[in-house]
């Protein structure tokens, strides 16, 4: 089927470090430019995204670190993007929520002026949705062929679901499904821990999709400037961002398993500091045996300081009585 077009559709899709719009960079861009006569032109870039690709993105789309480093950073392709494209609309799946987004952001920070004014914008994933709506109600029809009778009420949506459940697992018994990364599997087994791990594949941690676990099973925050960084990494070098989620407009759910991640972390701290520095025991003192106890040493007599005394003079013997001591006497003792 051809297309009715009336100027170039330029299909693009975008590999990225990540989904963060304002954050990520672009790895590769690729481009089908499809003219109204029937024409396509396909062009490819590989692009240096000036920081390091996150293990958990180069497992979904295959470029490493080692493939791009000698790459052109994208303020370098900027212009010969910009360019191709020309005044073509634009299409992709998922596009206007992401490609369109972040392909923007990189031509801002390149300060290559790109018009997005007076384009046509095609989401396939957008007609997808609403034509295969994913509702309780549609689920219901295309897996039981039958409609909900008081729908919206608890108890006939919980029935609808059990019977989607079963007819799904009757549906797709033994189909087999192949993931994102290439690996095949029979996902949808009457097992209810096999359909567990089928229906958390992003494998979030408090799911709100805060923090999810790694392919290592490692917690990584999922939001925010620390995207895809261990949540333990991102508590060593700055501390402040528990507090900062801990006080923040968060789920109570997901403040409680960061206090279980920050608590097992802080113990983990604190055996770490033990080990490097262990506690030295106290030596004992040990009792002086009774052969080598030092002798007792002879008292000496205690020494008192002179004592500064008042002179005494020396007493001399009585003079003899003569006659002029008893007539000074007699004067004195006489009668008048």
């Amino acid at each position: 089927m051809k297309l009715n077009l009336k100027r170039p559709l330029a299909f693009f899709d975008l590999e990225a470090t990540g989904v963060n719009v304002g954050a990520d960079r672009i790895v590769e861009i690729s481009i089908i430019k499809l003219h109204p006569d029937g024409l396509e032109e396909v062009k490819t870039w590989r692009v240096h995204p000036e920081m390091s690709i996150p293990l958990e993105a180069s497992l979904i789309h295959g470029i490493y670190d080692e493939d791009i480093k000698d790459e052109p950073v994208f303020k370098n392709i900027a212009q010969s993007v910009a360019e191709f494209l020309g005044d073509s609309d634009l299409a992709g799946f998922n596009s206007n929520k992401f490609d369109i987004p972040m392909l923007m952001e990189e031509f801002l920070r390149a300060g290559v002026v790109f018009d997005l004014d007076k384009r046509h914008f095609v989401d396939v994933q957008n007609i997808f949705h609403q034509m295969e709506q994913r509702t309780l109600k549609a689920a219901y029809q295309f897996y039981c062929d039958k409609q909900i009778v008081n729908a919206h009420s608890a108890e006939a949506d919980t029935r609808a679901t059990m019977e989607v459940l079963l007819a799904q697992i009757a549906r797709y018994e033994n189909q087999e499904w192949e993931d994102k990364k290439g690996n095949r599997s029979i996902p949808v087994v009457n097992d209810v821990e096999g359909l567990h791990k089928f229906t958390n594949i992003n494998r979030p941690v408090d799911f709100a999709g805060r923090m999810a676990y790694n392919e290592q099973g490692e917690e990584v925050f999922n939001f925010g400037k620390h995207k895809g960084k261990r949540v333990e990494d991102v508590l060593s070098v700055e501390p402040s961002y528990y507090s900062w989620m801990m006080q923040g407009d968060f789920p109570l759910y997901t403040k409680r398993k960061l206090e279980e991640i920050h608590s097992r972390w802080n113990a983990k701290k604190q055996a770490e500091r033990q080990v490097a520095k262990p506690i030295q025991p106290k030596p004992v003192e040990q009792p002086v045996a009774k052969a080598d106890a030092p002798k007792a040493q002879p008292h000496k007599p205690y020494n008192k300081p002179y004592e500064n005394k008042p002179f005494k003079k020396k007493e001399e013997p009585a003079a003899p009585v003569n006659e002029d001591m008893l007539k000074l006497l007699a004067d004195k003792f006489k009668k008048g």
